[in-house]
């Protein structure tokens, strides 16, 4: 009998030490992410905090002109920008690894009108699409599939933002010189609905 129990206690152990080595690194207390992916991940969730903050300037500066649906419009896209971080912010940590918040600049507030800041909202979406791709390779070149697979949200929801700040550049380009255009325009763009 004490042979039959030290035997299970010796393969309890071996067992152990077998679950052990599957469990993810994070839950041991050892970091999951590689630096490179960590130091990526954090100035993806810098850019997406600074996205939300030019996108609230822009909604001020919408208001400032009594153009509500405009506003409306980039505020709710000042939230979208804000739970992007969030959710980059909850991956670093689920991974064990240290978020890092830098310093947000003051918005450039360099427009003067819808066209404007259209143009400025589709290329700053330009930009946020190559810092993820660059950061989607980088979890491919370093064969990081967790965070490559978590990327590709962010990657489809790229496709969608650019196209929305083309689409209204566009639908502004056609009737600018058309007070009642841009009017109709900034009543559409107020129904759009807030994000969850």
């Amino acid at each position: 009998m004490i042979n039959f129990v030290a035997a299970n206690i010796i393969v309890s152990y071996i067992s152990i030490e077998n679950y052990i080595k599957t469990i993810p690194k994070n839950i041991k207390g050892e970091i999951m992410l590689n630096e490179k992916i960590q130091k990526a991940l954090n100035h993806q969730l810098n850019l997406e905090l600074s996205s939300s903050y030019e996108y609230l300037a822009m909604s001020a500066f919408f208001e400032s002109l009594n153009f509500s649906g405009f506003a409306s419009w980039m505020r709710i896209q000042s939230q979208e920008e804000n739970g992007h971080a969030a959710k980059i912010y909850d991956y670093i940590l689920l991974s064990n690894s240290k978020v890092e918040l830098a310093q947000i600049n003051a918005p450039s507030l360099v427009y003067k009108t819808p066209k404007g800041v259209f143009e400025a909202t589709y290329k700053h979406e330009q930009k946020v699409t190559a810092s993820i791709h660059n950061l989607a390779g980088l979890a491919i070149d370093t064969k990081d599939y967790a965070t490559g697979n978590f990327l590709q949200w962010f990657v489809n929801e790229q496709v969608e933002e650019e196209a929305n700040a083309l689409k209204i550049l566009e639908r502004i380009k056609m009737i600018e010189d058309s007070k009642g255009g841009v009017l109709y325009l900034d009543k559409e763009l107020g129904k759009r609905a807030k994000s969850v």
